[in-house]
């Protein structure tokens, strides 16, 4: 897919690595509409963009099939979907104060899992009527997991769980999607800068920087961007997941 002429809904749109993503598309040429929680953040950045937002809950049937609908009214149509959003759901099962709270496993399996899948199946509803271009192609759906997937740390239960679901529904979706000629792809980030990283003492942003094998930093988003225009363009990348961690394997804690 030529980057000039994406059309793409970005989930976690307003910042850290979604955000990073919605500037390289536009930069690109491409069109982008932001769906995130945070109102002010992502009307300011779609703004930035000439891109448009849409305040959107991706738990929620009703509000992912509404506001996909509109964003593809908004650029014309819609090709892409990069997924996003997520939150952290840190905590141990047993911990200081007692097991941990079922709702906390399930509120992190809902936003980083289901909200993946919600709006995948939202985008590629309206994907299935494209025009084909290249080798059949009408759209790419690309979703964000973790390596805490494979190596989930102590107190990661409900997070490794969430991202560990979004790594295994990526060779299904590959599959079942094939016949419309939609491709899914999954990005496995390593440690980024994130705002949550940004919030944390310096101390304990090199410790996590020492931790990392090759180059021995934190990842950049627009590394992560970068690697978002490398599954759209290159037309046989499908049903995989691809690791971005600079050979990172994390440590039981």
């Amino acid at each position: 897919m030529q980057l000039n002429q994406v059309k793409a809904i970005i989930t976690g749109g307003a910042s850290g690595l979604g955000h990073a993503v919605a500037q390289y598309l536009v930069a690109s040429g491409g069109k982008v509409a932001l769906f995130d929680v945070n109102e002010a953040k992502g009307q300011e950045a779609a703004k930035a963009l000439n891109g448009h937002f849409f305040r959107t809950d991706v738990t929620s049937e009703e509000s992912v099939s509404a506001n996909v609908a509109a964003a593809s009214a908004a650029m014309g149509g819609l090709n892409v979907v990069v997924n996003c959003a997520g939150i952290l759901g840190a905590g141990r099962m047993l911990g200081k104060e007692g097991p941990m709270p079922l709702n906390t496993f399930a509120t992190t399996v809902m936003v980083n899992l289901v909200g993946s899948f919600n709006v995948a199946k939202a985008g590629a509803s309206l994907m299935q009527n494209n025009e084909a271009g290249e080798d059949g192609e009408r759209g790419v759906i690309i979703n964000t997991a973790s390596v805490a997937a494979f190596e989930g740390q102590i107190g990661q239960a409900a997070y490794s769980a969430s991202k560990g679901g979004v790594v295994g529904m990526t060779l299904p979706m590959a599959r079942e999607l094939s016949r419309f000629g939609i491709r899914v792809a999954t990005i496995a980030p390593g440690i980024f800068w994130t705002p949550m990283v940004d919030g944390m003492p310096p101390q304990v942003q090199e410790s996590l920087s020492a931790s990392i094998p090759f180059p021995s930093r934190l990842g950049k988003p627009d590394e992560y961007a970068n690697t978002v225009g490398f599954i759209l363009g290159n037309r046989y990348i499908n049903g995989e997941t691809i690791r971005l961690d600079g050979a990172v394997r994390l440590q039981p804690k």
